[in-house]
């Protein structure tokens, strides 16, 4: 465990590296080494889905993910597949079969799922870069807690083609790691779309709802990034509008179901609880689709706090409301693009705090996990392209902030975040030494 964290499934023996020729050292990632979720086909091997009794029960694949080749093809090394929980169905790291991996910026913590592997190796040093597949949180997530930078790219735009779904409609592949040079690297080959070359934001909403009542105020992330982007970009790009309000405003079909998040007595943004509720919704109706006949046929295994969530999925009804459903996706959709327009940021907390403890019962997250989600399922349900940006240790603990972009401004978000970043650690370094 000690000496790779404990985020391998299985570890690669690279092959010895060729005599260099000036043509694979012009490849683009030429040098770099990276890591694989197993949730990613490799030909010829059983892609696990963080199960023992999935691999069980599934032949080795036939052909290799489409985003591994092109890592591959542009003269990255792959190292090894990486551990996840089962069946992606989790935002925290815990794997009752294979262990958890040892979150390296802080022992005694989760690593956040579900691609928890992943992150670990990055931030273990253990490769340069890795895969991770996020579909309520499982790229953002981890990045948050393991204190390293994860993409979530627009929805759709990375092919998705042999990787394992969750729920087709929400499932992103993305990527970690250390540093934002990589990261950009790294998704100009993986995402190759036209080059975006602005790095200023016509406007920067920082929602103040958000911060102070879904994040965790004590970090100061609030003035952090305020300050950083007022210097950066001046302070008239700031709009502190609270998201909830705009949300209300902006999607007249989630009326019908505010009244009953309204009453909540735990800190929340009833419109974006709203938003949460939908996208749960739709995720369980899709993953039942996908997973319900292997479930109830093999009846797997399943590790505490999964099995709820995973059996609960596969017996929800059919009643839900789904159409009405795609109707808040879709004003909800059009609404944030008119928020952001084409070169507007939406800067959030990725997490509302640092990491839970390893092992703590569920009933004490649920305030934590619904106001996770709240965040969370903004790029969600948009498809909007999100980066977990990390700001350092507080306390020994991990603080990041997220910024959001339209669909398909992947390339615009990754400057901007190069711009604002060492504000950022400066504005922080400041903000915790008062």
């Amino acid at each position: 465990m000690a000496e790779d964290f404990g985020a391998f499934m299985e570890r690669f023996v690279p092959p010895p590296p060729p005599p260099p020729s000036p043509s694979s050292q012009q490849l683009p990632l030429h040098g770099l080494t990276f890591a694989i979720k197993d949730i990613f086909d490799i030909a010829g091997r059983v892609t696990g889905f963080g199960n023992p009794d999935w691999a069980r029960t599934h032949a080795p694949a036939a052909a290799t993910s489409p985003v591994v080749l092109a890592a591959l093809a542009a003269g990255a090394t792959s190292l090894g597949t990486t551990i996840m929980d089962e069946m992606a169905y989790s935002i925290y790291g815990e794997n009752a079969h294979y262990g958890t991996p040892a979150n390296p910026c802080a022992p005694g913590r989760v690593p956040g799922g579900s691609s928890s592997g992943s992150a670990v190796a990055v931030a273990a040093n253990l490769v340069d870069f890795s895969l991770g597949t996020d579909t309520g949180g499982s790229v953002r997530v981890p990045a948050a807690y393991c204190g390293i930078f994860g993409l979530r790219t627009s929805h759709g735009l990375v092919s998705a083609q042999n990787v394992i779904p969750m729920a087709q409609m929400f499932d992103t592949v993305g990527w970690f790691a250390r540093d934002l040079s990589t990261l950009s690297r790294v998704t100009k080959v993986l995402l190759p779309l036209p080059d975006d070359t602005v790095k200023h934001p016509t406007h920067v909403t920082i929602p103040m709802d958000c911060f102070q009542i879904l994040g965790s105020p004590d970090d100061h992330t609030y003035q952090i990034v305020n300050a950083s982007v007022a210097k950066k970009f001046g302070s008239h790009a700031i709009d502190n509008a609270n998201l909830g309000d705009f949300v209300s405003d902006n999607v007249p079909s989630i009326g019908k179901f505010i009244a009953d998040f309204s009453e909540s007595e735990l800190p929340s943004v009833p419109a974006l609880s709203v938003i949460s509720h939908v996208m749960f919704s739709l995720l369980r109706s899709q993953f039942k689709a996908n997973h319900a006949e292997w479930v109830n046929s093999v009846k797997p295994n399943l590790g505490p706090g999964l099995r709820e969530n995973i059996h609960g999925a596969i017996a929800s009804g059919d009643d839900e409301p789904l159409e009405e459903f795609l109707a808040v996706r879709a004003e909800f959709k059009s609404a944030l693009a008119a928020l952001l327009k084409d070169h507007g940021i939406l800067a959030i907390p990725t997490v509302p705090g640092p990491p839970p403890m390893v092992g703590i019962q569920a009933a004490p997250l649920d305030s934590y996990q619904a106001r996770a989600f709240s965040l969370l399922d903004i790029a969600v349900v948009s498809g909007f392209c999100q980066v977990s940006i990390p700001l350092g240790t507080r306390n020994g603990l991990p603080v990041s902030v997220s910024l959001v972009a339209r669909h398909g401004a992947d390339h615009f978000l990754l400057n901007v975040a190069e711009e604002l970043y060492q504000t950022l650690i400066d504005e922080a370094a400041k903000a915790w030494a008062s």
